[in-house]
């Protein structure tokens, strides 16, 4: 967002929702950043500094408000970064790469040199890679100690801090309170209704949950997904540290309040920060509705609100994928379940729709083509599982956002079994690419009135760069066609 201090005022000053995350205004006189529609007394112009993001604010020396409390604003799409360098470097770090690995390791895993990486963040956020995840860890910190029970240490291990020292002398250093003092302070602000934790993840409206939510029930995989009286329940492993943390969560909604609440189990409170990243992207919590209604016009009238379903992880909806080929959305599904049972490990929830973890790449890339084909999967469907789970596990192929997205479509069109639909499908919905376009789907034809996929492209042009939203808006009226 190219900042226009003026429209920022004007937005600060009506509290217009539709900049909420898009930018933070900070007040000279008292050191404090908010929200645009934070429900202060509004500032005097020459008094305010704008920000894009909230670790600019910090690193400038502000605080962030209690009362609007910008933990919680919505996050803006990593996609509309100029800087593909930037946008890979951000993605990585809020993945919380930086708690396992250096700076050089994150500037050698996008394969530019340390210091071109850091001249190229700092142009586009204004901020260095560590400024930049030092706010997000503190933040979450905030949250945590605003939100919960849990104890400062606990909180400390949860925002990715490997040093309880560290963490306060952070804390004190950027918001001038110790965690303690933080806790007293905000404990009077906590609504009833928080007793029970449940993260907050807050997103722009309209949010059409009940159409989101009914696309994931239908492609749910057993044993792993579920969805009950409105909720999302899902198994969940993240690997970190050399170590496995394996658990479930809950996404419910609370429309007037516009946030989904995210419920951990225990023994994934470690690695919160990942989890709730994802849980963001399955749900495009990210996306700017007005933006994109307003490219789509007419397209997007009747459907506001419309997201474009994500992935929790990339490889499981990547093999969703490929066994959705050609078979109907439930007989998939029954596909998927079957290859959880033989290939994903055991995991206790008190949920007993979720029993097991979706299997690794490693273990299908283990797998024999007799071994899953005992399972209804056809020999060619076998194989290009076996090898899609190879190419993964060798990290020869990343599937979730933050690389170049032609790159790993040109990969996966060489994998066998996988075409242009399935690596365009792929990348709509594991690399949360709003751009994919999966052309040569039978639906779309349809719609468009024509079966020539250069026609077809020529037509969605109108819709760049939000054609993976097209296309969900001209699937709406085939539900079950579409795998």
């Amino acid at each position: 967002m190219n900042l226009n201090a003026d429209q920022c005022y004007e937005a600060v000053r009506t509290r217009d929702a539709r900049f909420d995350g898009r930018f933070f205004v900070a007040v000279k006189t008292t050191h404090i950043y908010c929200r645009p529609i934070c429900r202060v007394k509004t500032p005097m112009r020459k008094n305010c500094q704008f920000f894009n993001y909230a670790a600019a604010a910090e690193a400038a020396g502000f605080r962030p408000c209690k009362r609007c409390r910008p933990e919680l604003a919505p996050g803006s799409s990593l996609m509309e970064v100029s800087s593909q360098l930037a946008r890979n470097a951000a993605y990585q770090i809020g993945q919380d790469f930086l708690s396992e690995h250096s700076l050089a390791d994150l500037a050698g895993k996008l394969g530019v040199t340390d210091r071109q990486m850091r001249r190229v963040f700092r142009d586009e956020f204004g901020v260095s890679p560590v400024e930049f995840w030092q706010t997000q860890r503190l933040l979450l910190a905030k949250q945590l100690l605003t939100d919960s029970n849990m104890s400062v240490t606990q909180v400390a291990m949860a925002s990715g801090f490997q040093s309880l020292r560290r963490f306060n002398t952070l804390l004190k250093a950027r918001y001038r309170l110790t965690p303690t003092e933080l806790r007293k302070q905000q404990k009077k602000l906590l609504p009833a209704e928080f007793s029970e934790f449940s993260f907050r993840l807050n997103y722009r409206p309209p949010l059409d949950w009940n159409r989101l939510l009914d696309f994931l029930a239908q492609r749910a995989i057993p044993h792993v997904e579920a969805v009950r009286d409105g909720i999302y329940f899902r198994t969940v492993q993240v690997k970190r540290q050399g170590r496995e943390f394996a658990g479930y969560i809950q996404v419910s909604h609370d429309a007037e309040k516009h946030l989904l609440l995210v419920r951990l189990s225990d023994a994934l409170m470690p690695v919160c920060a990942v989890v709730l990243e994802r849980v963001k992207r399955l749900f495009d919590l990210h996306a700017d509705p007005a933006a994109i209604d307003l490219a789509l016009r007419e397209l997007a009238a009747e459907r506001p609100g419309l997201r474009v379903p994500g992935s929790f992880d990339g490889f499981e909806m990547a093999v969703r994928a490929v066994l959705g080929q050609q078979i109907t959305v439930a007989g998939a599904s029954t596909l998927a379940g079957r290859l959880v049972l033989r290939f994903g490990a055991p995991v206790a929830t008190p949920i007993p729709a979720l029993t097991h973890l979706f299997p690794t790449p490693k273990r299908l890339a283990d797998a024999t083509v007799d071994q899953i084909g005992r399972l209804g999967i056809t020999g060619q469907r076998a194989r290009t599982l076996i090898a899609l789970g190879q190419v993964v596990a060798k990290g020869e192929i990343l599937l979730e956002p933050g690389g170049r997205v032609e790159d790993v479509i040109a990969r996966l069109d060489k994998i066998p079994g996988i075409g242009e639909w399935t690596a365009q499908y792929i990348a709509m919905r594991a690399l949360s690419w709003p751009d994919a376009f999966p052309h040569t789907d039978l639906v779309l034809r349809k719609a468009l009135g024509t079966h020539r996929p250069a026609e077809i492209l020529a037509r969605a042009e109108k819709w760049r760069p939000w054609r993976a939203y097209a296309a969900l808006h001209l699937w709406a009226d085939h539900a079950g066609k579409l795998n």
